[in-house]
């Protein structure tokens, strides 16, 4: 079974009785939830330690770019650390720290800071946020008003079937700025996607929103579905640079959430990651231009169709640090 590689002395130890023989720096999950290492090794049923803080260097799943201060989670059945949630998917995953240091794809271990949670500067789970409805009424009604709804502790934007112009959108009231060493992050899942090209979809940071065009902001940073397409892809803006649209050659699957990272640490060549892989190397997404401040964002527009659209927004939120 892979090991955790003990990199600090653990700050204090936690009675454990392993119901199964234990190797030492095994990474396990103690009674109230909280991941720990064991330090040596265990005999069955006897009585040891488990440490359930301090820097531990644990198996990385390869293929992952991690980012300092990554919230990382532990792979029950893979055995592995990774900064791509699943907790809830039917497996024993469950939260184990947070990243200590940007670590590239290829490596296989990486130091986690155990059970320390990161802190977001901004969260839309947490923090308020506005969202404008925009809609043309055909004829006397309207079959479905285009709206938010709370669910659990995420958002989700509905657009109506009728054959109308529709925005919605979510835009945190607070705001960052540029060069504050930025990284945004968020899971999203499109539950049901646009039938026509009419429909456009964007997630990730800007500089305020619009009635009726996201790319008409002044400066963002997002990855974009268009209409009925399962592309998903990402561009920028810097009001004098404007990136237009690239596929990152990964698709959505209706109903399956992704998750994402939008790296701003160099405003110069702003980094896009979905579920934990760097995408779009060879483009520069780039907010070198930028004045700033930014916001989280998540908008959807449709003009005159009928395309319904179903956007479950689980999470949005971005940290910040005085140096990378």
């Amino acid at each position: 079974m892979p090991e955790a590689i003990k990199y600090q002395d653990c700050p204090h130890a936690i009675d454990h009785t392993p119901s199964a023989a234990a190797s030492g720096g095994e990474v396990v999950q103690l009674g109230d939830g909280r991941a720990a290492v064991l330090p040596v090794d265990l005999a069955s049923g006897g009585l040891g330690a488990a440490c359930a803080a301090g820097i531990w260097t644990v198996a990385k799943r390869s293929a992952e770019v991690w980012l300092k201060g990554d919230p990382i989670f532990w792979d029950h059945s893979a055995n592995e650390a990774t900064c791509v949630p699943r907790m809830g998917a039917g497996d024993r995953d469950f939260f184990l720290g947070t990243a200590c240091a940007d670590v590239a794809t290829g490596v296989a271990t990486g130091k986690v800071n155990l059970n320390v949670e990161p802190r977001w500067a901004i969260d839309l789970a947490r923090d308020p946020f506005a969202t404008v409805v925009v809609k043309t009424v055909v004829g006397s009604t309207t079959v479905e008003v285009p709206h938010v709804e709370p669910r659990g502790g995420g958002t989700t934007m509905i657009l109506g079937t009728t054959a109308e112009a529709q925005k919605v959108d979510l835009l945190s009231e607070r705001s960052f700025a540029v060069a504050s060493n930025w990284i945004a992050e968020g899971e999203v899942n499109i539950v049901t996607n646009g039938d026509a090209s009419a429909l456009d979809f964007n997630i990730g940071v800007a500089s305020g929103t619009h009635a009726t065009d996201f790319d008409a902001i002044a400066e963002f940073v997002s990855l974009q579905v268009d209409g009925n397409s399962a592309n998903i892809n990402a561009q920028s803006d810097d009001g004098t640079t404007d990136v237009a649209p690239v596929d990152t050659t990964l698709d959505f699957t209706a109903g399956t959430p992704f998750s994402f990272k939008i790296d701003g640490r160099d405003p110069s060549s702003v980094k896009v990651y979905i579920d934990g892989v760097r995408v779009n190397s060879a483009t520069t997404f780039t907010l070198a231009a930028a004045a700033g401040p930014l916001k989280l964002i998540a908008h959807v527009e449709k003009t005159s169709d009928d395309s319904p659209g179903t956007f479950q927004i689980n999470r949005l939120r971005v940290r910040t640090m005085q140096e990378d």
